[in-house]
């Protein structure tokens, strides 16, 4: 294959008539560029969002630089390009291209697309239609590139079944060469059999669904009546992928340095994957259970090959929890230790309350500044904590954040969701109260007035593999009014005035709750809003509530269904679910079981440190839970100071 030229030439006169030109032009510290010739295997990895918010992509990453290793395979990265360059790219006939090479989207074998939210679809079509690739999967032919999509969101790949050609679920680090070596194999051979081929040898492979072959039938109520394989090659149910030690998998090395501003500038470390904690509304918990933790061997060999390769001077700890790690003090206090004298700073930018304590909080800012703590109660009341399973008490709260106000920490900010399942109007307005019990709590310990709490508030968005995936969704008019209310209780007393409120409305949350929980009818909304202008649906300035709702009217409505009916609807048990046929390793039982306690406002245990619930998840992918203490301690790193170092 001769190698596609650049469309740099062409791109580069369009560049100084567009907003931030240089997320376009690619070569950042790290980035790779490798000889097409030498490639067996292609891939361009894409982020469906602009750049600022794409390159810190910690997933992203970690496929880039694996993929890059292997001497057979080439990878390049694709971002979003804002509506000014699309204008101007089909203006001028420039087809989609990566940063790295600027070499056209369509050219490479893999188009691997990492969706974080469903509110990216639209952003696919786009770069599907810049390259000039069919939009629908079954007009693509033998020369076109495989479609993937992967992330949290191809868990239901539903909606966007028309447009991709295979979904991955779960973990990423091995099925990506394991794709890589069938494509690879497919080619050799002189690609016997054709696209078909090749998509029915990627059906076999763990972890890949090719919702091409699946018929999907619908009774007269309008609910799923079947899916069932068109190809007896093709399995009944696809079961996600786990990766089960990640101290095999230690990426990234060599993180990517921005060279425009974007949402995180930091070198990020997983330093554990899963959550037991139970949180029934959280999707990324439940499908990546079980818990496994990086050793701290591991951890410490990423944080030093990160801050060399990279100069950043704050390094991110990720996880979904991450002071839960069962060894975060050592890990903090030996990082702290390490780096102490260097401007490199720490940062746990996801905690709970139970879990943080003052020595934690200490250890993050020793290197660095104290910018503010960041929690999440999500509920104002303990009774919708219940029924949530976020069983933080507000006196552990108030308790946490006034010993940081009183050891000079001037700033928290909490989050809580609206909508939630059983919530009355009562329970958004205790948010409220919690917000002046933490100024007072804080002004009493700071021994001044000047404290802050910052409280922001999203709809909540029933996910699938969630024991809140049965549950109806709070209509856009409901959440308005209860944050309406709660702002008029929020200003009700003169605390309000240290109180800030961050929110946002209802209208997008309900879009995202169609395209979390549709089926494949909803590709043609998606199809439609995509046609009369949508992108970017994400940002509000370019989000159209309007633009969503008349199109779900027009194409859905005929066929007997509609927008209420996928999002504000409550699920029977016995509905056949859009992605009951893809196992997160959830028992399905179990997760209804789940739901009828979130009713009944009953707790559950993390099962880390409990008997096991039975949820079905350690038996299904081969895994156990992994918890401390490892064994293993930290590198004795050699940090290099002197002005300068670490950032």
């Amino acid at each position: 294959m001769t190698p596609p030229p650049s469309v740099f030439p062409a791109l580069e006169p369009l560049l100084p008539r567009v907003a931030k030109p240089v997320q376009y032009v690619g070569g950042e510290l790290n980035a790779q560029v490798k000889d097409w010739d030498t490639a067996a295997v292609r891939w361009a990895l894409m982020y469906p969002d602009a750049y600022e918010v794409g390159l810190p992509n910690q997933g992203i990453q970690i496929l880039y630089e694996l993929l890059n290793e292997r001497p057979d395979v080439l990878a390049e990265r694709c971002y979003a390009v804002w509506p000014d360059l699309e204008a101007l790219m089909r203006e001028n006939g420039v087809p989609a291209f990566t940063v790295d090479a600027h070499r056209p989207l369509g050219a490479f074998d893999v188009i691997g697309v990492s969706f974080a939210t469903e509110l990216g679809y639209t952003n696919l079509l786009t770069a599907l239609d810049l390259a000039g690739i069919p939009l629908h999967s079954a007009d693509r032919g033998v020369d076109h590139p495989v479609v993937i999509a992967g992330g949290h969101a191809a868990f239901n790949p539903e909606p966007i079944a028309d447009f991709i050609d295979v979904a991955v679920l779960g973990d990423g680090e091995e099925v990506v060469g394991e794709i890589t070596d069938v494509v690879a194999a497919w080619k050799a051979d002189g690609r016997p059999g054709g696209r078909r081929e090749l998509l029915l040898r990627l059906a076999e492979t763990d972890g890949c669904y090719v919702p091409g072959f699946y018929e999907v039938s619908y009774g007269a109520d309008g609910a799923i009546a079947s899916v069932e394989p068109t190809d007896p090659r093709v399995p009944a149910r696809v079961m996600k992928r786990t990766t089960v030690d990640l101290d095999d998998w230690p990426y990234p090395k060599a993180p990517l340095v921005p060279l425009a501003e974007t949402v995180h500038e930091r070198a990020s470390v997983e330093i554990f994957r899963g959550c037991t904690r139970g949180c029934r509304f959280c999707q990324a918990g439940m499908i990546t259970r079980p818990v496994r933790e990086r050793s701290l061997e591991t951890i410490g060999k990423i944080v030093d090959s990160a801050v060399r390769n990279s100069g950043f001077d704050e390094v991110g700890l990720l996880s979904l929890s991450s002071a839960d790690h069962s060894e975060i003090a050592e890990i903090t206090k030996g990082l702290a230790d390490a780096y102490e004298g260097t401007n490199t700073s720490l940062s746990l930018p996801s905690t709970r309350v139970d879990a943080f304590n003052i020595d934690l909080a200490n250890e993050i800012s020793r290197n660095g500044r104290r910018s503010g703590l960041t929690f999440a109660p999500e509920g104002g009341s303990e009774r919708i904590r219940r029924v949530i399973n976020k069983m933080v008490s507000e006196e552990d709260l108030i308790r946490t954040v006034s010993e940081a106000f009183g050891q000079g920490w001037r700033q928290v900010k909490l989050y809580f969701m609206c909508g939630l399942p059983t919530e009355t109007d009562e329970d958004v307005v205790q948010i409220a109260d919690m917000a002046h019990n933490v100024i007072r709590a804080g002004r009493a310990a700071a021994g001044h007035n000047d404290v802050r709490c910052t409280i922001s508030i999203g709809g909540f968005v029933p996910k699938p593999h969630t024991p809140f995936q049965w549950a109806a969704q709070a209509h856009p008019t409901v959440i308005d009014e209860r944050l309406r209310k709660l702002r008029a209780a929020v200003n009700a007393n003169k605390l309000g005035r240290n109180v800030g409120m961050r929110y946002h409305d209802g209208e997008p949350s309900l879009i995202e709750g169609l395209l979390a929980r549709g089926d494949r009818r909803v590709g043609r909304v998606i199809e439609r809003v995509w046609r009369e202008g949508g992108r970017f649906d994400g940002w509000s300035e370019h989000f159209s509530y309007a633009r969503w709702v008349d199109a779900a009217a027009a194409e859905l409505e005929p066929l007997g269904v509609s927008l209420d009916w996928f999002t504000t609807r409550e699920r029977p048990r016995e509905e056949i679910l859009p992605w009951d046929h893809l196992d997160s390793g959830l028992d399905r039982d179990w997760l209804w079981e789940d739901w009828q306690d979130a009713l009944s406002g009953r707790e559950q245990d993390d099962c880390r440190w409990t008997p096991c619930f039975d949820c079905g998840v350690c038996p299904s992918t081969g895994a156990d839970i992994q918890v401390g203490p490892s064994g293993t301690t930290l590198l004795p790193l050699t940090v290099v100071r002197g002005p300068g170092a670490g950032g």
